[in-house]
């Protein structure tokens, strides 16, 4: 169960591989600056994530609008993200939560996913510039997607 609206959000730091080189990627670099949008999302190279963070690349100057920094979470290695992302041309930071730590303090773990392990669940996040969660969801299968347009709306009123 997703940890819950109101509550600070926990902070982590986590590896991105971007332009070849592996950086810190800290959640609390955003706090008194913008908003962050979390997405949770299972493994890399599967449609229904390619889908989703192929679809809020090509949406990501709506997110940055209205203030709001996109980080897409998941147990995957960096360099699989990176190929991934290269592949696809994807274009929000992507982190890897390798041995699950950000996943298991927010929450969103996701047993034995299709028999392979356990992953990230699908589920997205909204915190404010203060660092707390103003919005938690996690989505009833991993082929479900976050709602977007309730993430839009709470970055609205946050803005």
């Amino acid at each position: 169960m997703p940890i819950a609206v109101g509550t600070q959000a926990p902070d982590f730091t986590l590896k991105s591989k971007t332009s070849g080189n592996l950086v810190d990627v800290k959640l609390s670099a955003n706090f008194g600056q913008k908003n962050t949008v979390l997405l949770f999302f299972p493994l890399a190279f599967t449609s229904v994530c390619t889908a989703e963070l192929c679809d809020v690349t090509q949406g990501i100057s709506a997110y940055q609008g209205l203030n709001a920094d996109v980080i897409g979470i998941s147990v995957d290695s960096p360099f699989a993200q990176e190929a991934w992302a290269k592949k696809e041309n994807i274009g929000i930071t992507l982190v890897s939560d390798l041995n699950k730590e950000a996943t298991r303090a927010f929450g969103v773990e996701f047993k034995a996913l299709a028999g392979i392990g356990d992953t990230s669940a699908r589920a997205a996040f909204v915190i404010d510039k203060k660092g707390v969660v103003q919005y938690a969801e996690q989505t009833p299968t991993p082929k479900d997607l976050p709602n977007f347009s309730a993430i839009k709306e709470i970055l609205i009123r946050l803005k």
